[in-house]
Parts: structure tokens; C-alpha cells; sequence
């Protein structure tokens, strides 16, 4: 039997590892290879490799595409990829849209994909609640994405372009993704260290009081993302 191969793009970021954390326990119960790409991330590369030695990393420019055809000769065509990596601060988007749109939508990655002669790999990509306009709270799949910032509208396009452009993919929109720190700490702002930080120093500070926003814990987005694979390469 053919060990499935599972790609996750984006993988020294917060999301990524976390998956492949949980990836990597259940091996034994479900034997995937395992491989992760990361671009501005190399110095949180090595814990990461030391908590996963059975992984492959691979340096990948998105804007690009360099580094996916090392992928494609020592890993191999992908069963399953997770797409995880993103210009993700709302501020740094407004001030660079092209950079903004370049990284979010992942032409180079599509690309590359398009490049075998199979078309069988599902493509998992991580979206954002903030491709909705923000009039109200509790937004539904098939409401209308009207996004207001750089961000959200980066977003926006990857959606459109991957369900124009990949046959088999699955758009999650998360909102605010929260939990425990990572194994190679990530040096962006996370929501509950954050407010800890804040509480332990008694610092004053203002909150947002004009957004409803709904976290969502860290694991129950890989649990998601675990049985989107599981289904897919049982079924497959």
C-alpha cells in the first residue's frame, strides 16, 4: 500500500504547527509522509524538525514558486496539501496590497500543482472571516463576500482563483485562531498571550468594540483539517 503524502505550505507558522504536530502522532494509524515548506521562518525550522524527525522542510518562495520543484523531486506529487502560509496582519497588508495579493493567492503553488500529470491532489486552504463586509455577526457560507480591507480582499481573490483553477479544494474561512503556544514559538502577537501579557503588567488598554468576531480554538481547526484529509485519502 502507498504511503499518502501530505504537504503542509506554511508550516513554521502558528496553524502549521500545530497540524503537523498532530499529523505526526498518528502516523502509526494513518502512515503519511510528511512535508512542510517555510520561507521567513528558518530559525524556528530546527526545534520543529527535532519534534517531527520523520518530516521534510522545504525553503519555498510563494511570490515565486522557487523551491517547489525540490518538493516534487525528493517528496513527491502531494496526495494532500495544506495551504496555512499568508500575509495575515491586516495593517502590513494595507500598506503593501501587491505584496498582500501575491502571497494570499497562491498562484505559484497552483502552478506547480498543474504541472503533473495527475489532478488528484485536494488542496486545503485556509481563508478568513474577513472576506464579509461585518454589518452583522454569525455570517453563512453563501452570504455574499464583500470584504473592506486589503486583507479580506486578498482573500477573496484566492478564493475565486483556486475554485477556477483546481478541480479538488476545500476553502475553510477561520476567524481568530487561538491556543497554546507552538513548539518553535512563532514571533507573532497570539490573542490569549497576548491578554495575559497585557493583565500580568496591569497595562491599559482599549479593545475593539465595533466587530463581532467568533475564535476559534487552534485544535478544533486541525481536527477539521485531519478529517478533510482522512476522508479524502480514504476515499480516494
Amino acid at each position: 500500500m502507498e504511503t499518502k503524502r501530505v504537504l503542509v505550505v506554511g508550516g513554521t507558522g502558528y496553524l502549521g504547527q500545530h497540524l503537523l504536530l498532530s499529523l505526526s502522532q498518528i502516523k502509526d494509524n494513518a502512515p503519511y509522509d510528511l512535508a512542510f515548506t517555510y520561507h521567513s521562518n528558518s530559525n524556528l525550522l530546527q526545534p520543529l524538525l527535532d519534534a517531527i524527525p520523520h518530516s521534510l522542510a522545504f525553503h519555498v518562495d510563494l511570490v515565486t514558486g522557487d523551491g517547489f520543484q525540490s518538493i516534487a523531486s525528493k517528496f513527491g506529487l502531494p496526495h494532500v496539501v495544506v495551504n496555512c502560509a499568508a500575509l495575515s496582519v491586516p495593517r502590513v497588508c494595507e500598506k503593501d496590497p501587491d505584496a498582500a495579493i501575491s502571497i494570499n493567492v497562491p498562484n505559484s503553488l497552483v502552478n506547480w500543482l498543474s504541472s503533473f500529470e495527475e489532478r488528484d491532489t485536494l488542496l486545503i486552504h485556509l481563508s478568513t472571516d474577513q472576506v464579509y463586509e461585518g454589518v452583522k455577526s454569525f455570517y453563512k457560507e453563501e452570504d455574499e463576500a464583500v470584504p473592506v480591507n486589503v486583507y479580506g480582499k486578498s482573500k477573496v481573490a484566492a478564493e475565486q482563483f483556486i475554485s477556477k483553477s483546481w478541480p479538488n479544494f476545500a476553502i475553510l474561512r477561520s476567524s481568530i485562531i487561538f491556543g497554546p503556544q507552538t513548539i518553535s514559538p512563532v514571533p507573532k502577537s497570539l490573542p490569549i498571550q497576548w491578554i495575559d501579557g497585557v493583565l500580568s503588567k496591569k497595562e491599559q488598554v482599549e479593545f475593539f468594540h465595533d466587530e463581532f468576531r467568533c475564535p476559534v480554538y487552534v485544535k478544533d481547526v486541525v481536527t477539521i483539517i485531519m478529517s478533510l484529509i482522512n476522508k479524502w485519502i480514504l476515499e480516494g
